[in-house]
């Protein structure tokens, strides 16, 4: 069984920027790739970023692409996720989670077997 914790999340005034982390338990954890994904009031989870575990390949949609950053640390069993130029509109439940098996689809929310309790971020304009 892996179990995912995150941690970071916060209030911050739009333009400032925090890391969420992400860490990660359970015997021999060795996943695909980690995602991150948000969930907005009254709005659907969405992708936000995901890594390759081994080969460290990111991936982001364009709303964040240049302004957050996931990188992984292996040896921690733990993913990060940058968030810098935050605008209002980042405010969401920021959800980590694993994707044990190898798929093509790092923005597909059934592509994931395991997910944290997820953190509040909020950015006030």
């Amino acid at each position: 069984q892996v179990q995912l914790v995150e941690s970071g999340g916060g209030l911050v005034q739009a333009g400032g920027s925090l890391r969420l982390s992400c860490a990660a338990s359970g015997r021999s954890f060795s996943p695909a790739a980690m995602g991150w994904f948000r969930q907005a009031p009254g709005k659907e989870r969405e992708f936000v970023a995901a890594v390759t575990w081994y080969g460290g390949r990111t991936y982001y949609p364009d709303s964040v692409k240049g302004r957050f950053t996931i990188s992984r640390d292996n040896a921690k069993n733990t993913v990060y996720l940058q968030m810098n130029s935050l605008k209002p509109e980042d405010t969401a439940v920021y959800y980590c989670a694993a994707e044990i098996d190898y798929t093509p689809n790092y923005y597909h929310i059934p592509a994931y077997d395991y997910w944290g309790q997820g953190t509040q971020v909020t950015v006030s304009s």
